[in-house]
């Protein structure tokens, strides 16, 4: 184990010790995964993505050796702020777990000491030559890490990421009022005909958890196969990780795998991820024969919004993107944000990261307009 241990903080009005530490050890995450996850149900603002068996999993797959970076802040020896980095290059480069695969970034802030912790744990980032950074994708604009860099006394830059939408668990008819008259009884039709289609659901014990997420991804193949399936989903190490990570999240009420049956077969295999403060629709595989008969995404979204209520859940979220039959539902829209951080005082590394981050995101942005055209021309060969 590789530690950097700074004295411990300044003792506060009640005699509290503060400690911080920085730890690079690989096992890391494993060490103190007790003590993250008993801070992870005393924070408020913490998401699936900062759930201990998820961050773990996705380590043990994706992670390179060498580069995790903890950064833990104690208050009279117990886990206070907690967060998962890892080093990116050789300048002292930071940036979150989770890839592209996480919707949402943060670290970990006790209720109980908030403000504190967060002012702990600003000062224990590893941000002290000019040439480091720390660049954070998906932050939501309430997060906690958003508490923690108003204590920072360096640098932040905030740019555009990805479109996030939700909306309140209401009723099924309730959600219905928020749509204009034609576009609520087209919905009205669909979940009529769903209802009468004779589909069964069924929630997968955590036991079946690892062979429901197989069946899950062999349906999202079949539903991509002819329009272009991420490539990262074709992987050994995602089924690996989203096996593994599911699992444990579903023995704590922390995810959801649904299952469908119609006429006796399985046609679809959803995953809901959940959180006190929402449940988010992460990814779903559903055989095409499917689309001909039901509308997939009505009868996901009906699944999904009867698990956050009956565990009393108040918001559906959509997660990232925007497509169009997200939309039909009028969700409410919230952007993430990517924060690029430098230390205090002059700021090189941190600054040319910024031009790189506006760079790719330019690039971003044009190859996003060409995909759909991309798709449609690599589907056209392959019907040739």
């Amino acid at each position: 184990m590789t530690t950097d241990t700074p004295a411990p903080a300044r003792a506060g009005a009640a005699a509290e010790v503060w400690t911080a530490e920085v730890d690079r050890g690989d096992d890391a995450l494993d060490r103190i995964a007790a003590e993250w996850d008993a801070l992870a149900t005393r924070c408020r603002t913490a998401t699936p993505f900062q759930d201990g068996a998820w961050l773990r999993s996705w380590w043990r797959r994706y992670g390179r050796p060498g580069a995790l970076v903890l950064v833990l802040v104690r208050r009279d020896g117990r886990l206070a702020g907690a967060a998962a980095l890892r080093r990116r290059g050789a300048l002292g480069g930071l940036t979150n777990l989770g890839g592209g695969l996480a919707d949402f970034t943060d670290v970990l802030l006790d209720d109980d000491c908030r403000s504190r912790a967060a002012a702990e744990l600003a000062a224990a980032l590893p941000l002290r030559r000019p040439w480091h950074s720390l660049e954070l994708r998906e932050v939501h604009p309430e997060a906690a890490v958003q508490q923690v860099l108003a204590h920072h006394r360096g640098t932040t830059r905030r740019y555009r990421d990805s479109l996030c939408q939700h909306l309140p668990a209401l009723p099924v008819e309730e959600l219905l009022k928020r749509l204009p008259g034609k576009t609520a009884q087209r919905n009205r039709v669909k979940l009529r005909k769903i209802a009468a289609s004779g589909v069964q659901v069924d929630t997968a014990p955590p036991e079946e958890v690892p062979q429901a997420v197989a069946e899950l991804l062999r349906l999202h193949f079949l539903q991509w196969q002819e329009r272009g399936v991420t490539a990262e989903h074709r992987t050994g190490r995602f089924a690996a990780h989203l096996a593994e990570s599911t699992a444990s999240m579903a023995a704590r009420g922390r995810a959801a795998v649904h299952r469908f049956r119609l006429d006796g077969e399985l046609v679809a295999v959803h995953l809901v991820v959940l959180c006190p403060s929402f449940g988010g629709l992460y990814l779903y595989g559903a055989h095409p024969r499917l689309r001909e008969r039901l509308d997939v995404f009505g009868m996901l979204f009906g699944a999904a919004l009867d698990e956050v209520r009956a565990v009393g859940i108040p918001v559906l979220s959509l997660l990232r993107g925007q497509e169009p039959y997200k939309q039909r539902w009028r969700p409410d829209a919230l952007r993430n944000e990517r924060l690029v951080v430098g230390p205090s005082g002059p700021a090189p590394a941190a600054a040319l990261l910024a031009l790189l981050v506006l760079a790719r995101q330019a690039a971003v942005t044009v190859l996003t307009a060409r995909l759909p055209r991309l798709k449609e021309a690599l589907a056209a060969r392959r019907r040739a």
